[in-house]
């Protein structure tokens, strides 16, 4: 919290800077040019108008460092955000709800990717339960599902 007293008036409030990418990674994207999967998600963002069109090698390149089903991270942005139409400060995803400031979309991706695989309140849990925990909304996991679905059937 911040105070500042000026000519006899007293300011309060809380400053919240864009979280650094922590997580971000550290090596280059790998090629996903002929990978079908970048297909399937762009297919699925264009077809909704989506400004995450153009971070599919992201969410692509996030779910394969941190070991997740390539079609959660763009369904949780699709959900919370519409594919970014109604991103605030690089946040696709709601999170914090919709307080998280990021850096860029990109860092974004890559700090939620990275927080679904270690942090302690999602780690060793299944979908429902990730989902149950991002958002307790008893309709919210059905949601999301469907839209990975949407993108790709189960495989």
């Amino acid at each position: 919290m911040i105070r500042l007293v000026t000519g006899g008036l007293v300011f309060a409030g809380i400053v919240s800077l864009p979280l650094a990418p922590l997580h971000a990674p550290k090596t280059p994207t790998p090629d996903y040019s002929s990978d079908p999967r970048l297909t399937a998600l762009r297919t699925f963002f264009k077809r909704a108008e989506c400004p995450a069109i153009e971070y599919a090698r992201e969410f692509l390149d996030a779910a394969d460092r941190y070991d997740l089903d390539w079609r959660l991270l763009p369904s949780l942005s699709f959900v919370e955000s519409t594919g970014g139409k109604a991103a605030r400060n690089n946040n696709l995803f709601g999170w914090d709800s919709g307080r998280a400031q990021f850096s860029s979309p990109s860092a974004g991706i890559h700090e939620v990717g990275y927080r679904l695989t270690h942090s302690n309140l999602y780690r060793d849990k299944d979908l429902d339960e990730v989902l149950t925990t991002y958002n307790p909304d008893a309709s919210y996991a059905q949601k999301v599902k469907s839209v990975m679905r949407q993108i790709a059937p189960y495989e």
